[in-house]
Order: structure tokens, then sequence, then C-alpha cells
């Protein structure tokens, strides 16, 4: 007897592959898929659930991102540079650099995963970047924080931003504003208004 392919295993096929014509749309696609994935199971995914939501290969994968780190940088690098554009815009004070890191808190699990750098688990090579990240976010926000602030002394300043990241839960983003901002409060530390650089 002949066994003919069923319509789900046909419509599973992956899409085909349009050339150098597709490499931006796929990067694209991979870099959304990250977000999704890190959003879903944090920052140790595997590669292969990203290019599987992505609907590419893993060799297309690893053609526009040779390692882990990579995809992290790609998903990572856009919330870590609007928190540096806005400490280095004079017109932000601390507590609206702390609205534009508040909004990412908000937008982007896999920015969360990144603040709890430190403490992280998993595969060396995205902990060493997201290190490096959460670094360069610290390193922002010292710049607008005035000496006298109750956030100045140590590592006061990561581990309050640790716990408003950890209350940062719910199925809406009014939701998850609404915690952080309560979280911000209960610390003693004003962060408005919520909203993206140049937002």
């Amino acid at each position: 007897m002949t066994q003919h392919p069923t319509t789900s295993s046909a419509t599973r096929r992956r899409p085909a592959n349009n050339g150098p014509k597709a490499a931006p749309r796929n990067r694209a696609a991979l870099v959304a898929a990250a977000r999704e994935i890190y959003a879903e199971q944090g920052m140790d995914a595997p590669l292969s659930a990203i290019a599987r939501r992505a609907g590419v290969g893993q060799g297309v994968l690893y053609r526009h991102f040779p390692d882990r780190a990579a995809v992290a940088a790609a998903v990572l690098e856009e919330n870590v540079r609007e928190v540096e554009q806005a400490a280095g815009a004079d017109a932000f004070s601390f507590t609206a650099v702390l609205g534009v890191l508040t909004w990412h808190l908000t937008e982007s699990a896999a920015f969360i995963g990144l603040l709890h750098a430190g403490e992280a688990t998993g595969r060396s090579g995205v902990r060493a970047y997201a290190l490096i990240l959460s670094q360069r976010v610290e390193r922002a926000l010292r710049k607008r924080l005035p000496e006298d602030h109750p956030l100045a002394a140590g590592g006061d300043l990561m581990l309050a931003i640790a716990m408003v990241s950890g209350a940062v839960s719910g199925p809406t983003r009014a939701e998850r504003e609404r915690r952080a901002l309560a979280a911000w409060r209960l610390l003693g530390v004003a962060a408005e208004p919520v909203r993206p650089f140049g937002g």
C-alpha cells in the first residue's frame, strides 16, 4: 500500500530558499524569534528553538549569528543603547533615565534576564556577554545618579533594579508597568515617565 504525505506534513515544509534577497528578512525573523524564545525559556534556550520559531534552518541562524553571544547581543543591544542614550542626554534627569529603563523592563523579559547576569547560571558565553551589557547599563545609570541619592552607595543601584525587575510580571504591559512603579515607590525611588528614549 502506497503512503501519501498527509496535509499536515506537507504544510510543515520549510519556506523556499530565496538566497541573498532573504538575508535581511531572515535576520529580522531570527531576532524576533529570539526575543520570544528568551521570554518563554530564558537566555539559555537552545538555538535550534530560535531557528524553528523563525522558520529557518540552523545554518541560516549561524550565517547571521556565529554564536550564542551574538544572538543575545542582537536581541539586547537596542535596550542597552536606549538606556545609554537617555543617560547621555542633557535633558534627562536620573528619574527620567530610570523611566526609560523601566519601560524596557516592562517590554522585554530578556532584558530582565540581562540585569540578573551576575547571578546567572548556564552557558558561559551568554552569561559573559550578558554581564558586559549589564555593566554598560550600570555605568550609564551612574552618569546621572546624584551623589546624595539613596541608591548611590555600593551595589545598591543594581540590587534595587534587580528587585524591581523581579516585580515586573503580569499578562499586560500596563500591569507590568503598574507593578514596576509600585516597586520603585516601595524603595522610595521615583522613576517616571515610563517611556522609550525619544518616545
